[in-house]
């Protein structure tokens, strides 16, 4: 791929820096300013296109502005062979900053995390968003003098759960197939129960064991297939008793976690269903 493609007359791309759950990402250059942006590329033919998905929600979130801890949309198009998104260059990811850290967090660390990890995800709900991939990638730190941010991306799996209007809530359904992360995504979308704001909760339950602890029980499981590996991830999720994974820390994070569970059979009675 040219480094040299220009999008948009305005920013000019530059290294590879990562991927996200649909198509890569590159640093770029703001032309006219040197800002430097991050520039995220999709090949307009792919069979689901997302790119264009995801920087609607971006927007949806951000409408009003002020907005804390969610990347500004600086342009979004059609170049070439390409969609292109163009948004705020970001920080290291939470998974960066745990290896960074020897695969375990403080306690203090991991609570100042949590506060704004929640902080985020509240904020997405209130917009009638839920997120549905919660893993330590998707949170980013900022840069500069929003440094110690927390910043949640990637809604390319992102999905509205209620009418933003009437506030009516999207219908209960089974057989849904799994979306999002198999390591911390919750029990009840191993079932294939439709998702909804309950297990994005459960997902940052199970990242901030995940950061407390080195590691989750239903990590390095052997399996011929990935369905297998699923299933065997549900298993020891499930058997695995809330009170054992949080042993040894307070036992607010057991409460926590058994709270986003116990909304799982609470269809709409609870501000967390």
């Amino acid at each position: 791929m040219s480094l040299e493609l220009r999008v948009g007359n305005r920013f000019r791309l530059g290294q590879k820096i990562g991927a996200g759950s649909f198509g890569e990402i590159f640093r770029g250059t703001n032309i006219q300013t040197g800002e430097t942006v991050a520039i995220k590329l999709e090949q307009a033919k792919t069979r689901h296109p997302q790119l264009a998905f995801e920087a609607r929600f971006y927007r949806i979130l951000n409408a009003g502005g002020g907005v804390v801890g969610i990347p500004n949309i600086l342009f979004y198009g059609v170049e070439g062979e390409f969609n292109v998104m163009v948004m705020d260059l970001l920080g290291p990811s939470l998974e960066d900053l745990f290896s960074f850290c020897d695969r375990k967090l403080s306690l203090k660390t991991t609570l100042m995390l949590a506060e704004q990890m929640i902080a985020r995800i509240e904020f997405v709900h209130s917009k009638s968003v839920i997120h549905r991939d919660m893993k330590p990638d998707n949170f980013l730190m900022g840069t500069g003098k929003k440094g110690h941010h927390v910043y949640v991306v990637d809604f390319g799996l992102a999905k509205k759960y209620r009418d933003p209007r009437t506030h009516q809530h999207i219908p209960y359904k089974e057989g849904k197939s799994l979306t999002g992360t198999a390591r911390y995504c919750s029990i009840n979308t191993h079932l294939g129960i439709e998702q909804s704001r309950r297990d994005d909760l459960e997902g940052i339950g199970y990242i901030l064991m995940y950061f407390l602890r080195g590691s989750l029980p239903w990590q390095g499981l052997k399996a011929h297939t990935k369905q297998e590996k699923y299933s065997r991830i549900s298993e020891r999720k499930q058997t695995t008793p809330v009170e054992t994974l949080c042993k040894g820390f307070p036992a607010e994070f057991a409460a926590y976690l058994n709270y986003t569970r116990s909304c799982a059979s609470r269809t709409s009675r609870t501000t967390a269903t």
